[in-house]
C-alpha cells in the first residue's frame, strides 16, 4: 500500500531551493566578524611588519573561505529534476532517479535513496539549528519526488 500523495495545491512551486538559512546566516556573520577583527588587529598593531599584517589578513580570508564553503549546500528542485549541491560536489538528478527522501532522527542531513541502489547526502536540508524547517523542507521534497517521480514503487 503506497502513502497518500500530497494534493497538488500543497506542493511548493518549482523551482524551489532548500538551504539551511539560519546556519548560513551564522556562518556568514562569523566569517565577516572574524575577517574584520583580524584585519583591524593587523592594521592597529604598530609593531607588525608588512608580512605579518598580510598573514593576519590572509588567515582571516582563509577562514572566511572555509566558512563560505560550509554555507554552500543546497537542494534545488526544478521541473527537470533535483540538483544537490554539497560542500565540494554538485549532482543533477532526474526525478525518476530519486526513489525516497530520508530524514531520520539523529541524521545530520537528508539522504536521497537513488534508483541505482545508492544513497546521496543532501546537505542542503539539515536539522542542525532549524529542525522544524528541515522537517518541513524534507516533507516538501518528499512530496515533490512522489509527485514528479516516474518510478513505479509498487513493483518492489
Amino acid at each position: 500500500m503506497s502513502a497518500p500523495e500530497a494534493p497538488l495545491d500543497s506542493l511548493p512551486g518549482l523551482p524551489v531551493t532548500f538551504r539551511p538559512t539560519r546556519t548560513r546566516v551564522v556562518l556568514y556573520t562569523v566569517g565577516i566578524a572574524q575577517l574584520a577583527a583580524l584585519t583591524a588587529v593587523a592594521l592597529a598593531l604598530p609593531k607588525l611588519t608588512g608580512g605579518e599584517r598580510t598573514s593576519f589578513i590572509l588567515t582571516g580570508a582563509l577562514v572566511m573561505a572555509v566558512l563560505l564553503l560550509l554555507a554552500r549546500p543546497k537542494v534545488v528542485a526544478a521541473q527537470e529534476g533535483v540538483t544537490v549541491v554539497n560542500l565540494t560536489t554538485r549532482r543533477e538528478l532526474a526525478w525518476a532517479q530519486v526513489v525516497r527522501v530520508n530524514l531520520r532522527a539523529g541524521d545530520p542531513w537528508v539522504h536521497l535513496d537513488l534508483a541505482d541502489g545508492t544513497s546521496l547526502p543532501a546537505m542542503g536540508i539539515q536539522p542542525g539549528i532549524a529542525r522544524d524547517q528541515a522537517i518541513r523542507d524534507a516533507r516538501a521534497l518528499r512530496d515533490l519526488v512522489e509527485h514528479h517521480g516516474a518510478v513505479d514503487h509498487t513493483a518492489r
